[in-house]
């Protein structure tokens, strides 16, 4: 049992254990006894490395397929995901700090054996998905803008450990300055190339409000429900519920209530944030491609070679190659983060990070130089698409799971959830089932 916190494990089949990611566990301080403003300072980082999962390249290939196919339609999806997004994420720190355990473990403690390994493999099935989005949005970001081919591209993105072992070294807030700096960067080159493409803002505004259509038009769905995977992530909730225990926060009930507030700020802060990237993805789409004829640009390399004629300015497919190759850089450190916290958490296996980086990367690799060596850029596309639908039949998963244990008073204490957060959680939850059994039914249907 937790000596720091003796109710740790009230509610619980099993103890905690170690905890989550050891090597950095309450490493940050919050600063207990200074201003109000250094304390949430404090705690502001967590919530961007969360917010690089809903901006990945696979979240470029559905919004860019999306806005060029369907206009500015789909922006409703793009906000409402956003907004499930902040409410499941809160959870996600509310599990962290009020139990002391993160979603992998909170599954394996809560669960038999039957029902954690199964979710296990779920878990690890949606990384691998992550992980082949960024390998090919990586790729792909190198070809653009250094020539190297796409076969060699994949390859090199297994390189990218080095500079995640790096960061580690140096210190936590290192990895989330680098990748609040790389945030920076993406969205400059997106505010320049909106402002270029002088989208129909009238259209914009329009576009997030809700339509039937999404739900009646079988492709809009797809590419909706794509949408919704590549922004509600499935490890994005692991990965959350494992670094917000990087901080220092007291084991009161009151310091764990201001600790639980500070998350939830930086958490929400920045997925606004992350919404204004994924909006301005579809908008520039919209603006570019679909006001201009081209409604089939899926791929990313069309994407780049198009931006040049149609928005009259060299530099615009540069910074659109910067900041491709920036998310994907980006995603690769917090998917390696959540992996680590997938496995220790579920099976108590502690590999070192560059090896299960090494090992992720292989599974991930594999199936990406495959399409990419014999179906090309097209056959690239659909695999990015495709990875990001998985992801959303992988999210109920995760999500359930999450919503059961902060409902739970007996697992939660006195940060339980209230019922009506609770009450949106469960809609959100049923809400992801029910698309998913849709998209199902529409598959096997043609």
């Amino acid at each position: 049992m937790d000596a720091l916190n003796p109710n740790a494990n009230r509610g619980w089949r099993h103890e905690r254990g170690e905890a989550s990611l050891s090597d950095v566990y309450r490493t940050v301080g919050t600063g207990r006894h200074s201003s109000r403003w250094r304390r949430a300072a404090a705690f502001a980082g967590p919530g961007y490395m969360v917010a690089v999962g809903y901006m990945d390249p696979g979240n470029w290939a559905t919004s860019l397929a999306g806005g060029s196919k369907f206009g500015y339609a789909l922006l409703t999806v793009a906000l409402l995901s956003n907004l499930m997004a902040i409410v499941l994420q809160s959870l996600c720190a509310r599990l962290a700090i009020a139990s002391g355990r993160d979603l992998a473990q909170a599954c394996r403690d809560a669960f038999p054996r039957y029902v954690s390994v199964p979710l296990w493999a779920f878990a690890e099935i949606a990384i691998i998905a992550t992980d082949i989005a960024e390998v090919i949005g990586t790729a792909i970001g190198l070809n653009l803008l250094m020539g190297i081919p796409l076969e060699l591209g994949v390859l090199i993105t297994a390189l990218d450990v080095f500079v995640i072992l790096f960061l580690q070294k140096l210190g936590f807030r290192w990895v989330e300055a680098f990748i609040i700096a790389l945030l920076g960067v993406i969205a400059i080159c997106f505010g320049v190339q909106i402002l270029l493409a002088d989208p129909q803002w009238g259209a914009v505004v329009t576009g997030f409000f809700p339509t039937t259509e999404i739900v009646t038009n079988p492709e809009m769905l797809y590419l909706a429900l794509g949408i919704l995977g590549a922004t509600v992530m499935p490890h994005n909730l692991y990965l959350h519920s494992g670094i917000v225990q990087t901080r220092a926060y007291g084991h009161t009930v009151p310091e764990k209530k201001e600790a639980l507030t500070f998350a939830t700020i930086d958490s929400t802060v920045a997925l606004c944030f992350a919404l204004l990237i994924n909006a301005s993805i579809l908008i520039l789409a919209a603006a570019a491609f679909n006001a201009n004829g081209k409604t089939d640009v899926v791929e990313l390399g069309d994407a780049y070679s198009l931006l040049s004629p149609l928005l009259g300015l060299a530099i615009a497919p540069t910074l659109f190659g910067i900041a491709l190759l920036c998310c994907g850089l980006n995603s690769t450190v917090t998917a390696t983060l959540a992996g680590q916290i997938v496995m220790e958490g579920f099976l108590k296996i502690r590999l070192k990070p560059w090896i299960r980086r090494l090992i992720t990367r292989a599974i991930a690799i594999v199936p990406a130089a495959i399409v990419t060596i014999w179906y090309g850029d097209k056959g690239t596309a659909e695999l990015l698409i495709l990875t990001q639908v998985v992801l959303s039949l992988q999210l109920s998963f995760a999500v359930f799971p999450l919503v059961m244990f902060t409902a739970n008073k007996a697992k939660m204490g006195e940060l339980v959830a209230p019922r009506w957060l609770s009450g949106i959680a469960y809609l959100i939850a049923i809400v992801i089932a029910g698309l998913n059994v849709k998209l199902l039914f529409d598959f096997v249907t043609g």
